[in-house]
C-alpha cells in the first residue's frame, strides 16, 4: 500500500465536509431570505390593509414579567413572542430578567426570521412563518390584545 492511498482519502473526505458544509450555508441562506421576503411582504399587505399596529411589549424569560419596547408594530401569535414592525422587521420578543428593564424598557434588535417559527420546540408550538402571517392577516384588528384600549399583559 503506498502512502498517496490514505491521503488522498483524507483530502477527499475534507473536500467532501467543506462541500457539504457550502452547500448546507447556502441553504440557511436561501431560507432566511425566504423568510425576510415573506415578513416584508406581510408587512407591507398589512398596513395597506391599514391593520392597526400596537406598542409592543417584551415577555422577560421568567414569563411573568413584561417590559416596554419602544416598537410598533403587530403580533403574530397569542403568546405575543413574535412581532413585526412596520418596517417589515421581525422580533422575537423574550429578553432576560431586569430590574433595570422594568423601569427604562428594554431595547430590541431585529431578528432574521426562520421558515418554521418555534422549529425545535415543544411538539405543537411550531408553525410555518407563511401560515403564521397569513392568519395574523386574515384575523385583521380582531386579533386578541390589539383593541383599541387594550392593555399589554
Amino acid at each position: 500500500m503506498g502512502q498517496g492511498g490514505s491521503g488522498d482519502w483524507a483530502e477527499q473526505r475534507r473536500q467532501a465536509i467543506a462541500a457539504r458544509a457550502t452547500a448546507d450555508q447556502r441553504r440557511r441562506d436561501a431560507e432566511r431570505e425566504e423568510a425576510r421576503l415573506l415578513v416584508e411582504s406581510f408587512a407591507v399587505t398589512a398596513r395597506a390593509r391599514g391593520l392597526r399596529q400596537t406598542g409592543l411589549t417584551a415577555l422577560a424569560y421568567n414569563g411573568r414579567t413584561r417590559y416596554r419596547t419602544r416598537l410598533t408594530g403587530w403580533y403574530l401569535d397569542l403568546a405575543r413572542l413574535h412581532a413585526v414592525d412596520a418596517a417589515g422587521n421581525f422580533y422575537l420578543l423574550t429578553v432576560p430578567t431586569s430590574l433595570r428593564a422594568r423601569l427604562t424598557g428594554v431595547t430590541l434588535r431585529p431578528q432574521p426570521a426562520k421558515l418554521v417559527v418555534g422549529e425545535g420546540g415543544p411538539d405543537g408550538q411550531s408553525i410555518p412563518l407563511a401560515t403564521l402571517l397569513r392568519k395574523r392577516l386574515d384575523a385583521g384588528d380582531r386579533w386578541p390584545g390589539d383593541e383599541p384600549g387594550a392593555r399589554p399583559g
